[in-house]
């Protein structure tokens, strides 16, 4: 090998461990320089926050990255939140789950001191919220005041020298609480690049996001996608910002921007001028929100449709630019390929204006607005004038809609088809004070609004809705509803009467106020309860099931009712009158009257939807209902009286009842408490109805349930917890008087006492016997003994028992002990002969004794409380 070789070769081996041992050290710095830069950056982070926000602010944690950016070093913030403190504690001004600075790797070597010098900023998935409170001051107001950072200024950690920004995925929210102007713009995809070091530069941006305003609780906008492609002109020097190329969008109409905006410290200077770039009458549609305007490549269109405006002069506290909008469009038409009809003769007219630079006289005038679909023409004009200070509304509105050709000019997003035409020729005038302070006989109306041959059907009702005919008068005092015959289902109804306050209805979201008279020929109540259909996500099957019938919060109307029929659940109720006043999503009813099982109801109390769970509380008079039909359809007064259904006759009952109501509006009875009063009439009962009487008849010799007499017998219940207590209900058999109370449940427990007078003559010629020799005295002090008895188990499997062994075997021992008592002056041959014993005291006569009276004892049960015989 020659010396050159030598040299070449030993020359690429010491570049070759030079290159390994920089690649090495490249390495260990890629790794290290986090790992020891990082608690210093996190200090500058801190103390620059510190020295110029008035906030608390927190962050999770930090990280220092030289592969995320390079040849930047990327500083990553995590979980960023600024809050506010008063006047604004418990807002939030800003948080981010990310934030990212990008700077030179330079920077890393300045001391903690120094400034560092940033050339980008990343945010994303955060929020910035902007709230002015009802004193006008801004919760974004949190830099420090001058004197506060004067001696802090030279500690300020860093500068701005960015190149590059971006916003992902933001949301600015903006709220002001004194006019209760809300404002959003979610999801916001920002991003802009230019040279900030310079003092005149280009900064290219490019932005999205879904755009929403909200106007004391009134909805403009609602997620209106927005777009701007645009060069803007930055002159730091001047504060002026001027736009150069640019392309914005509001949903899909396109609008170009020319002028500037300047600043100073105590106003902006606006010079702008904008409109559409074409003035196809596509740009119209192109107004909606993309899921309602269809395909706009399929549409053929004539005429123009034209915005343009002005914006020029000063926003400062007490002014505002002046501005001058126009909306135009002339003999315009438009067809959807794939849909039968066109719309055509379009003609709009329409400018927003502000001429003095006082919010007060801003004005809105729509000078033209007209279509035609086939024969049917439409017409609108009016003008809104001081906005800011006291509305004023001045609208006239004359033509024919057939509602049934919208779906065929327009993909309107229907379930179903509408039909009917719609009918107007009104005029109406008026201003806000007005209408809030409830004058409105300063409110000018004329004309009406009939709609004929309406359907509608959807998820939200139970049936198809067909109004044949409603018609709508104007006056000045009040909107009067002279016709609305409608029918869903079997059911019909026709409704009259005046609404008292539409305006403060429309405008200021009070509850609808009105008076009205409702008649029915049939209402069934099951026709305006939908039905709700839900897929179970573990099957994937669907199950239908009845939504609750909600009553509207909106409403505070009183009806003067009257129906032929009316079915409920599965009672049929007749010639049915009464009062109904609907408010605070509750029906008060008042004199309600009807007949039904052969008798008639009269009933007052409310039924109520605030809650989650439907209420009712009810005061009912029942005069002559049949028993029978009454309590085999009423499920309530079944379980309240299980008994009744053995009963055929008439009741007069008065009942106050309360508790909860299942989804299709009927009673849940383990809710209800309440009490009913009963009086029965011209009664009869079957015992072959009722397992408890059949017990009671072959359990009790001498008595047969049917011939029961329950005329004019009342009876007391209270009910509660699925629970039924009865207050002792006398009753009459023949001469035995017999008392009955005691409790049972609605699962048709019982547990009743029954106590029976029994006359001493049906205790048989023995005991009557015994009682004839008594004395005169003794004999009149013994006329019956009472007997007592249970009966438990439930209405379907009676249990019944008594204590008639022990009262009987008891009375016949107090007979003998009188008859004793009364013949020891006799001797013992009166007593011997009396019960037909020895009484010689040796002890087998004693046993002997004792049977004999044990046996007739026996006698005298086994005649009176055990089986019926034959011959009986």
């Amino acid at each position: 090998m020659t010396n050159t070789e030598k040299k070449k070769k030993s020359l690429v081996s010491k570049i070759l461990k030079w290159g390994s041992i920089t690649a090495f050290v490249l390495i260990i710095a890629v790794i290290s320089i986090p790992f020891l830069f990082k608690d210093k950056i996190v200090v500058m982070v801190t103390n620059t926050i510190n020295n110029n926000v008035n906030a608390t602010v927190t962050f999770k944690d930090a990280d220092l990255s030289l592969l995320k950016n390079f040849p930047l070093i990327s500083l990553t913030v995590n979980d960023v939140v600024v809050a506010n403190k008063a006047p604004f504690v418990g807002d939030t001004l800003f948080n981010t789950k990310e934030l990212s600075l990008s700077l030179k790797l330079t920077e890393l070597f300045k001391n903690a001191t120094e400034t560092l010098s940033i050339k980008s900023i990343v945010t994303k998935e955060g929020d910035i919220n902007i709230i002015f409170d009802k004193d006008g001051n801004g919760n974004f107001d949190i830099a420090k005041a001058s004197e506060e950072t004067a001696t802090t200024s030279n500690n300020s950690s860093f500068s701005l020298n960015i190149e590059d920004y971006e916003l992902a995925d933001i949301n600015f929210n903006y709220l002001d609480r004194s006019t209760n102007t809300k404002m959003s713009l979610d999801s916001i995809y920002h991003s802009g690049e230019g040279n900030f070091a310079e003092d005149i530069f280009n900064l290219d941006t490019q932005t999205t996001g879904y755009l929403s305003l909200d106007l004391d609780q009134t909805n403009y906008f609602s997620k209106v996608k927005i777009s701007l492609d645009a060069v803007l002109g930055i002159d730091l020097k001047n504060s002026k910002y001027t736009f150069k190329e640019n392309t914005g969008y509001i949903n899909q109409l396109p609008l170009e921007f020319d002028g500037s905006v300047q600043l100073d410290e105590e106003s902006q200077l606006y010079d702008l001028q904008f409109k559409t770039p074409t003035s196809s009458f596509k740009n119209a549609l192109a107004l909606l929100p993309k899921q309602y305007a269809g395909n706009l490549e399929s549409i053929t269109t004539e005429g123009n449709f034209e915005v343009k405006g002005v914006v020029k002069g000063t926003l400062s506290d007490n002014t505002i630019p002046a501005f001058d909008i126009e909306i135009i469009s002339k003999n315009a038409l438009f067809k959807y390929a794939d849909l039968p009809k066109s719309v055509t003769n379009i003609n709009i007219d329409t400018k927003i204006v502000n001429k003095t630079g006082l919010v007060k006289d801003t004005y809105v005038s729509i000078d033209q607005f007209n279509f035609k679909i086939d024969e049917d023409a439409f017409s609108a004009n009016g003008n809104l004038k001081n906005i800011t200070t006291n509305p004023y509304i001045n609208l006239t509105a004359k033509g024919t809609i057939n509602l049934a050709n919208i779906g065929k000019v327009y993909p309107a997003p229907l379930e179903k088809a509408l039909a009917g035409v719609l009918k107007a020729d009104i005029t109406t005038n008026f201003d806000m004070n007005s209408v809030e302070k409830g004058n409105y006989q300063n409110i000018k109306n004329a004309g009406e609004i009939t709609v004929t041959d309406f359907k509608y059907e959807g998820t939200d009702v139970a049936n198809p809705f067909f109004i044949s005919k409603t018609k709508v008068t104007f006056n000045t005092n009040t909107i009067k509803l002279n016709e609305f015959d409608v029918k869903t289902g079997t059911s019909d109804l026709s409704i009259k009467g005046n609404l008292d306050n539409f305006y403060g209805f429309i405008f200021k979201n009070d509850v609808l106020k009105g008076n009205f008279t409702l008649n029915s020929n049939n209402l069934k109540v099951a026709d305006f309860i939908a039905a709700d259909t839900t897929t179970k996500p573990t099957t994937e099957t669907k199950e239908t099931t009845s939504s609750p019938l909600k009553i509207p919060a909106f409403l505070d109307v009183k009806f003067t009712a009257t129906a032929k029929k009316v079915a409920y659940d599965n009672i049929n109720l007749t010639n049915v009158s009464g009062d109904l006043y609907i408010h605070d999503e509750t029906v008060d009813l008042k004199n309600l009257k009807t007949d039904v099982f052969g008798g008639n109801i009269a009933f007052e109390g409310n039924v109520s939807t605030k809650e989650t769970t439907p209420t009712f509380k009810m005061d009912l008079n029942l005069s002559k209902l049949n028993i029978g039909e009454s309590f085999g359809a009423l499920d309530m007064l079944k379980s309240i009286a299980p008994i009744a259904k053995a009963i055929d006759g008439k009741m007069n009952s008065t009942i106050t009842v309360s508790g909860d109501l299942n989804e299709n509006m009927t009673p849940n009875l383990s809710t209800i408490t309440g009490d009913l009063l009963g009086q029965l009439l011209n009664t009869k009962l079957n015992t072959n109805n009722s397992k408890v009487l059949s017990a009671l008849s072959s359990n009790v010799s001498f008595l047969d349930a049917d011939k029961l007499n329950l005329d004019k017998i009342t009876g007391n219940f209270s009910f509660k917890d699925g629970k039924v207590t009865v207050k002792p209900i006398p009753l009459k058999y023949n001469d035995i008087n017999i008392e009955v109370g005691g409790t049972h449940g609605f699962d048709q427990s019982m547990n009743y006492n029954l106590v029976f007078d029994i006359p001493v003559k049906y205790l048989g010629t023995d005991v009557t016997n015994l009682i004839a020799k008594l004395t005169a005295k003794d004999a009149a002090s013994i006329k019956s003994i009472p007997v007592n008895g249970t009966l438990t188990g439930s209405f379907n499997s009676p249990k019944f028992t008594s204590n008639i062994k022990d009262a009987t075997a008891n009375l016949v021992k107090d007979l003998v002990e009188k008859q004793k008592n009364q013949l020891i002056g006799q001797g013992k041959d009166k007593l011997k002969d009396l019960i037909g014993i020895d009484t010689k005291k040796d002890s087998t006569n004693t046993e002997t004794a004792k049977d004999k009276v044990t046996d007739k004892v026996k006698d005298v049960l086994g005649g009176l409380f055990g089986n019926k015989k034959k011959d009986e």
